[in-house]
């Protein structure tokens, strides 16, 4: 399969902050799905560990009291030893035991591997979505979202940040075009009704931290019946 030509990004300080291992779990699931298809950010990444690199190598080192050894070893003593928490990165990677399907050309992410989701649940009226469960995160607010083509989202704006990356087919919001492979970070400055292109569905992985807020009655009440 071709790569996508890919027109959004994420910012180089959400790169970097992915980078260090910085960003809550969902949203690291969703900028390492982007990466996996954008080779531009992967070498922007490479750039950005390389620089901090330098920087840290450039840093004078710092003078060390006299008995600074003695401690460091008194506190290694006292620690009490705890068995390893399991973490993603721990564990093997494996395919979901039943993830939903998808059309053809769409790709199950390999960020998601260790991740299970549920079947595609009724939204609305030519909208489906789907919980992505994280292991040892059952906080992170995680979906997947298939929208067929000419349906629309409801307008909302954002009490959080919502990062979306899109899997399969094309979006409108009123500020852009989105294609596969393409990216978006969403905040409270953002209103927007995302409109899917009559070309076909479209299906998106996105992770929101805190909720959206829907303009409608009826779009609130879908909204906090799936978690959103």
């Amino acid at each position: 399969m071709d790569a996508p030509e890919i027109h959004h990004h994420p910012s180089d300080e959400l790169l970097l902050s992915h980078a260090a291992v910085g960003l809550p779990i969902g949203a690291r699931l969703v900028v390492a799905t982007h990466l996996e298809l954008c080779a531009t950010c992967r070498q922007r990444v490479a750039a950005l560990r390389a620089l901090g690199g330098v920087l840290l190598d450039e840093q004078p080192p710092a003078p060390l009291r006299e008995d600074a050894l003695a401690r460091a070893l008194d506190r290694i003593a006292r620690i009490e030893p705890h068995p390893p928490v399991p973490t993603l990165g721990d564990r093997a990677p494996r395919r979901p035991s039943a993830p939903p399907p998808l059309p053809l050309g769409a790709v199950w992410p390999r960020a998601l591997a260790d991740c299970s989701a549920t079947r595609w649940r009724w939204l609305g009226p030519g909208m489906r979505w789907s919980r992505v469960n994280v292991p040892d995160a059952p906080e992170a607010n995680v979906f997947l979202l298939r929208i067929g083509a000419g349906k629309y989202l409801p307008r909302h704006t954002h009490r959080g940040t919502e990062l979306t990356q899109i899997l399969y087919g094309h979006f409108h919001d009123g500020r852009a075009l989105f294609g596969p492979g393409d990216f978006d970070l969403a905040d409270a400055d953002v209103h927007h009704q995302p409109v899917v292109q009559d070309g076909g569905e479209c299906i998106c992985l996105a992770s929101v931290d805190g909720r959206l807020a829907f303009d409608g009655v009826i779009a609130r009440w879908l909204g906090g019946l799936v978690g959103m």
